[in-house]
This record gives structure tokens, sequence and C-alpha cells, in this order.
């Protein structure tokens, strides 16, 4: 691969490098920008490393958030707010494999040389427009191929979330990775099980939103032993990998995802410390995701509606995995919510004050009685009127046995 001449740095970055350089501090371009824009993919979010320790540059620009100034990352803010990670020369000094300990103050080889994969540890100088690739990243990109910087095992035991890191950037961009990466990948596995659930959520979660087919990247967390350790739901489902194409089918959104794949879709996402509305959207689509109407009984369909709720479009989003006669569905359900028929007690033509004014006794008889006369729209919208709904209060009053 030949490399470009000069990259589209926007003007606030090089701003901030120019600053860096001027006050006597090497400042280079590094991190998925300049990975992407070799790749010819557009991304100008632009990360810059220099030899300056995080607080020279807090000295040196008025506004700054210390996003990770630990680690010798302050974000510095551009006149539109905007934030530009600058990140000090570091090297690791010592790791349990979730947190390095970091020394400041090292050269750009050093950097470079702590990074994850050689396509991501390429660095490009934006005012001199010099580059520096000494793991031959730009020959693994041409090649397509994901290669640990240095050896695979200690790269993955600084920090074990690397692992999940290179099956993702092989499912975003169709990449091998590397033979001796994939065999450190597979034995340092259970190295995983020392992450947060809120690091391995993240990355599982970006690595459904940028997979080319997120089949490939569900078959690199089987294979490699991710899933066994922190998705174990997918490994117990048994029905093969076209059980796992289907999610290929399916709109980006992890939640769905994942709920498909799991046999306990809420057990799995509250592994991942999901919030309770995730959780509980798992677990809806858990219970009804194999209980669904007959899309020719339209009173069937009215009170499947009615019982799922607000998770009707997940579970209609599941359909394409589904056999062949539910295929009519979405279009009996686009017909039900087009004439606006009763599904919710929300929809009904009374309220519970219709009722205690027409002598229902306050409580849970109030509940009892909307629910039923609920029943009886969803069978027959037609019956959904203020006088009809109270007539059959006071029928359900003077001692009828049904409302």
């Amino acid at each position: 691969m030949t490399f470009p001449k000069r990259l589209p740095i926007p003007p606030e970055v090089l701003k901030i490098a120019k600053r860096l350089e001027e006050a006597g501090y090497e400042t280079w371009c590094v991190g998925g920008a300049i990975r992407d824009n070799l790749l010819k993919l557009e991304n100008h979010d632009f990360d810059l490393t220099t030899v300056a320790p995080p607080q020279e540059v807090q000295r040196l620009f008025k506004r700054t958030v210390p996003v990770g100034i630990e680690h010798g990352t302050v974000a510095v803010l551009d006149a539109h707010n905007t934030p530009h990670e600058v990140t000090t020369f570091r090297k690791d000094i010592k790791t349990d494999g979730r947190h390095a300990v970091v020394e400041f103050g090292v050269s750009l080889m050093d950097d470079l040389a702590r990074r994850d994969f050689t396509v991501n540890a390429i660095a490009y100088h934006p005012l001199r427009h010099e580059w520096r690739d000494p793991f031959e990243g730009a020959a693994d990109l041409e090649r397509k191929l994901i290669r640990s910087v240095g050896d695979a095992n200690w790269r993955f035991q600084e920090d074990y979330l690397r692992i999940l890191r290179a099956l993702r950037f092989s499912a975003r961009f169709e990449f091998r990775i590397h033979s001796r990466t994939l065999e450190a990948a597979k034995a340092n596995a259970q190295g995983l099980a020392q992450l947060s659930a809120e690091r391995v959520r993240d990355e599982w979660w970006k690595g459904i939103a940028s997979a080319a087919r997120v089949s490939k990247l569900v078959t690199l967390w089987i294979d490699v032993g991710a899933a066994r350790i922190w998705l174990p739901e997918v490994r117990e489902r048994g029905e093969g990998r076209g059980f796992i194409g289907a999610v290929d089918k399916l709109p980006r959104d992890p939640v769905l995802i994942t709920a498909h794949l799991a046999t306990d879709p809420a057990s799995l996402l509250t592994r991942l410390k999901c919030s309770n509305k995730d959780i509980e959207r798992g677990r809806a689509i858990g219970q009804w995701r194999d209980m669904y109407p007959d899309p020719k009984h339209v009173v069937a369909v009215r009170r499947w509606l009615a019982e799922v709720g607000a998770y009707a479009d997940d579970l209609l989003a599941m359909l394409p995995a589904r056999t062949p006669p539910l295929s009519q569905l979405p279009k009996v359900v686009a017909a039900v919510r087009a004439a606006k028929d009763p599904l919710t007690l929300a929809d009904l033509a009374v309220k519970g004050d219709d009722l205690i004014a027409a002598g229902v006794r306050p409580g849970p008889d109030v509940g009892e009685v909307l629910q039923q006369l609920l029943n009886a729209v969803i069978e027959d919208p037609v019956r959904n009127t203020r006088e009809h709904l109270l007539q059959r209060v006071q029928e359900h009053r003077a001692g009828a046995n049904h409302v």
C-alpha cells in the first residue's frame, strides 16, 4: 500500500497539533481515523499523540476535559465544543489484564509498540506529512489481516478486551485474523472473565453495530471462546449456523439481536449489566417469540397485540426467521393499527371515573370491569362507544355474570 501524500486532517485538529509543535512538543495523528482513511473510509475523528505530558496539554489549551488523564488522555475542546483527544506518548510498565500502569515521556516508537494491532499502529505527522509504520500495518491493511503488534499472547494479557477488539475488527472489515494472533486469542480467552461486564457489553454492542455481517461476529465469538464465557446462552441454543445466520436479516439493534440468539435473553442481558428497560424487553421477547397469532384470525391478532404491548414490533422484526404462514402477520397488524382498534385500557371510550359515576365500587372492581370491557371490544371494536360500554356496566350491576 502506498501512503497518500496528505490526509484530510480537520482544521481544528491541525490547530491543536500546531500549538503543541510550536511549544516544542512532537505531535502525531494516530488511531482509527488513520486506518480508516487508508481504507478509503470516511473518518474525521483524528486522535493526537504527543510527547507533552497531560498537565502541559491542559496548560497550553484553555478549554480541556480530563477524560482519561491517569492514562495520559486530555480532550481539547475546539470553538464548536467538539472534543479532540490528545494523549501523551506512553508505555505500559504493569498490567493486570484489565488496567495498565503507564509511563509517560517515551518515544513515538514506544507508543506505537504498545498498541493492539498493526493496522492501528500507524502514525501520520499532520504538519510535516510524514508517516511512521514500524510494524507494517499498511501491508496488513492491503492483505486484509488483523495481526497483533509484537507477541500476541503478551498483547492480550496486557488487556484481554483486545481479544474482543480483534473479533470486532475482523467482522467489520471482513479481515482474516493472523494465525498466531487467533491462536493466542483462543489460548487467552479465559482471561475475558476478568473484564467488567460494562466493557464487554460495549464491545459486543459496537461489534453488532459495525460488523459487515453480524453472523460473522457471532461465529467468531463462539469459535474463540468468548461466547462460552460471556454469552453462554448462545452456545446452548444448539440450532446450528443457520440459526445464527438469521441475525443478518434483523435490524442492527443490539438488544433484539442478543435476545434472538439467547435461550434466556433476560439472563444474558442481566449478565451484561444492561438497563432494566433492556432486560425487560429481552424477557418479553423470550416469553412471546414462540407464541405468534394466526394472521387469518384478526381477533387473535388484536388480542396478541394487546398482550405483547410495546414489544410487538420487536417480535415482528424476528419474523424473517419464522415459517411462511406467519408472513402475512405484519400486514394484518398494520391494518389493525390503521383502524385504530382498541388494544389498551387507554383506548376504551370510558374511564375509571365514568364507571364510578355509573355506580361501580371504587378500588379493584373498577380495574376488573375495565379489563372485561377491553376484552369485549377486542372481540368487536364496534362496541367501543361510551353509550354501549356504560350499558354493559349497568347490566353487570344488575347481576349479569359477565360484562
